[in-house]
């Protein structure tokens, strides 16, 4: 929503502006717009791997769905990893086998249909879930291995908005390739009447405000919008971590929970009071 409206302002703000002392019709130059178009296109697919290309396409409609990590989620995920790890300490770990083993059909986990849905993190946390089982890693190994694989993941998941933010930089190249291409062809026709030559150069000069308004008021939006969601992302790995540590470490499934509600962001951290009360609210249920 918000990237649609900031296309609105600036597009009004370019072409607003312009038309109060030019004519908008100047701007329509259509084989600048297919050749800007194509040199873009062209420089994505030629620049990435098939790897690289699927992962960007697949990224983009999150720049419009958002990364779906809010408050709500949040509290889902505390309070389900309350519940396992209270089963743990009352039952031990072997209890939470059947759990971990098929989640979908687990007692535990069809309570909080929000975070089933997220296959990554049910995947990340059914298995260190496993290893916890297992009892073959203590709490120095297992931290490694998160990390090594949060930091995996962070990688993969930036390799969207780096590559559509290269895009975004080279974009106004491409403008000054067309308009050279059209200052060429002027060039070519320099015996024609000063305002035919003038209207051609007009159309040269179009390349190079494409070039530059399409880098940063459309592609550059893009990236950041991408990167944001990734930080989002990534966030929901780490809560996941610091809890399942501190239960490894011996503390109570209330402390350890209270160690994963202190990593969130601000703005989906819910108050101790709140996940207190809803903690027990799900309890009585």
């Amino acid at each position: 929503m918000f990237l649609i409206i900031g296309y609105l302002v600036i597009l009004a703000s370019a072409l607003g502006t312009y038309a109060v002392h030019g004519s908008l019709a100047a701007l329509w130059v259509p084989t600048e717009y297919i050749a800007i178009v194509g040199l873009t296109i062209g420089g994505f697919v030629a620049g990435n791997g098939s790897k690289a290309i699927k992962a960007t396409i697949g990224a983009l409609p999150k720049v419009f769905k958002g990364s779906g990590k809010n408050k709500a989620l949040y509290v889902d995920l505390l309070a389900m990893l309350f519940e396992i790890l209270s089963k743990v300490r009352k039952e031990g770990l072997m209890s939470i086998e059947n759990d971990i083993e098929n989640p979908e059909a687990s007692a535990i986990f069809s309570k909080y249909p929000k975070f089933v849905h997220d296959h990554h993190a049910v995947e990340f946390l059914t298995d260190y879930l496993r290893m916890m089982v297992g009892g073959n890693l203590n709490a120095f190994e297992l931290e490694n291995l998160m990390d090594i694989e949060i930091e995996t993941h962070h990688h993969e998941a930036h390799m969207a908005p780096h590559i559509v933010a290269k895009v975004g930089d080279a974009t106004p190249a491409f403008g000054i390739v067309v308009a050279v291409m059209g200052v060429v062809n002027v060039m070519g026709s320099v015996g024609e009447p000063p305002a035919v030559l003038g209207k051609m150069i007009g159309g040269a000069l179009v390349g190079t405000f494409l070039g530059i308004l399409i880098s940063y008021g459309f592609v550059a939006p893009v990236a950041g919008q991408l990167e944001q969601i990734c930080e989002e992302d990534g966030k929901i790995y780490q809560c996941m971590k610091v809890v399942l540590l501190a239960s490894m470490n011996g503390y109570a499934p209330q402390v350890a929970v209270e160690f994963g509600r202190k990593v969130l962001y601000s703005g989906d951290r819910p108050g101790f009071k709140e996940l207190e009360e809803e903690i027990k609210n799900r309890k009585g249920k």
